[in-house]
């Protein structure tokens, strides 16, 4: 009894006593705490490192290369002259060159790779977006959960007090002749029935509190005190009134077909012509000049034109499967938006519903309260039992704890409203 009397004390004055926890800060800290939030610093600097390898492209490309061969035949002059000794080559041959080179135009590739890789790293970042979204409803359902079990337990700790008086009144009934030891028993009975769903209550909002306090990382316990939402009026007044979507799936889809166009100029670019400058500089037997067989230094520059046809048999192939690709995602956006559209539709009708139910709920409880109250004369003149009274207080705080489910309810609906546009 102690228990459930500290309990009380901490939903009734838990605004004084406790800081209260916000719905906005639950869904920030889940954000915050999720292991893939790591990713995003992960992909920016993924990008930026392939970003400078792309850049890097355009500086000056050095390659050292040497070979010995052993030659089969070698260059001969085909003539013979009196006094004159021509030497002839010998059949190995070695050399070793150092080359640089320098791209001056290489028909896009290079631009078209790095916007891939930045087209890359926005897909990586709104698929890591879009599993951090999901985050928002399982805290809202585990939020508004927590706030129904405040709203049940304070309607069971009004339906102990009141139970507790009738005990009383019952008990001094039983001492004036009016009421029967079985009259108090069934109150009894009541009495216990309710610690039951105390216990209940407390045991359900414990495994909430704690699975949101491992979702935050926060430390969470029973005297943890959520603060109830403010109502949003505009779309509990007309749901269907609700701001454009701005999901971050939209946003996935639109940096996928955004790569798909990059990987397209790069295609294209692979059978446009390379131009560059090269310097080569070496040192062999021979060396330039053929004739001569002794080691010797070399150097040659100039530009040099590279043209690969060979991009060709593929390209139109290539491009095709790209245009598949984008017309898959196309696709997956319309399913995703069809199943939007109905998820609206759902929860549009489920805010009129709840919107048109509770305006009976005062009226059912004011009613419920009359006859309870009827019955309490009643009994006391020994006109009705304890059973009755028994039935029409539970009658009562059914309809009290019907209006509350529905309060959370259309919270929680309004919630889902806009976590599926995506409104603040």
């Amino acid at each position: 009894m102690k228990r459930i009397f500290i309990w009380g004390l901490m939903l009734v004055f838990g605004n004084t006593a406790f800081a209260q926890i916000t719905l906005e800060s639950c869904q920030e800290k889940a954000r915050s705490h999720f292991p893939s939030i790591r990713k995003y610093n992960l992909i920016e600097k993924s990008k930026s490192y392939n970003l400078a390898n792309a850049a890097k492209a355009w500086l000056p490309q050095v390659q050292l290369n040497a070979r010995a061969t052993y030659q089969s035949a070698v260059t001969k002059i085909p003539i013979t002259l009196p006094g004159v000794d021509i030497p002839e080559l010998k059949k190995e041959q070695y050399q070793a060159t150092l080359e640089v080179s320098q791209v001056i135009w290489d028909g896009g590739a290079i631009r078209s790779q790095r916007k891939i890789t930045q087209a890359g790293a926005e897909v990586e970042q709104q698929q890591l977006e879009v599993e951090l979204y999901a985050l928002e409803d399982r805290v809202n359902q585990l939020f508004f959960g927590i706030l129904l079990l405040d709203e049940q337990a304070k309607q069971n700790q009004l339906l102990i007090d009141e139970l507790q008086r009738n005990y009383d009144n019952v008990n001094s009934y039983l001492l004036s002749g009016i009421a029967n030891q079985a009259d108090l028993d069934a109150v009894k009975v009541e009495q216990l029935n309710a610690q039951q769903m105390r216990t209940q209550i407390e045991s359900s909002r414990e495994v909430f509190v704690e699975m949101l306090g491992i979702m935050t990382g926060e430390q969470l316990d029973a005297g943890s005190v959520f603060q109830k939402p403010e109502t949003d009026s505009a779309l509990m007044t007309d749901p269907t009134r609700h701001p454009p979507i701005n999901r971050p799936e939209l946003k996935l889809f639109g940096a996928q077909n955004q790569m798909f166009d990059s990987q397209k100029s790069l295609i294209q670019s692979a059978y446009l012509p390379k131009l560059g400058l090269f310097v080569q500089g070496g040192y062999g037997r021979p060396g330039l000049n053929m004739l001569s067989n002794e080691f010797d230094w070399f150097y040659i520059g100039g530009l040099r034109l590279s043209w690969n046809f060979g991009a060709l048999y593929t390209q139109k192939n290539d491009l095709r499967k790209i245009d598949i690709n984008k017309q898959i995602v196309d696709t997956q956006k319309d399913v995703f938006l069809y199943n939007l559209n109905l998820s609206l539709s759902r929860e549009n009708q489920e805010i009129k519903r709840l919107r048109a139910v509770m305006q009976n709920d005062d009226e059912i409880i004011a009613l419920r309260e009359n006859i309870r109250r009827a019955t309490e004369a009643k009994l006391a003149n020994g006109a009705a039992t304890a059973t009755d009274l028994m039935r029409e207080l539970t009658n009562e705080n059914l309809a009290r704890q019907t209006k509350a489910a529905h309060e959370i309810d259309l919270l929680l609906a309004v919630y889902k409203l806009k976590n599926i546009t995506n409104h603040e």
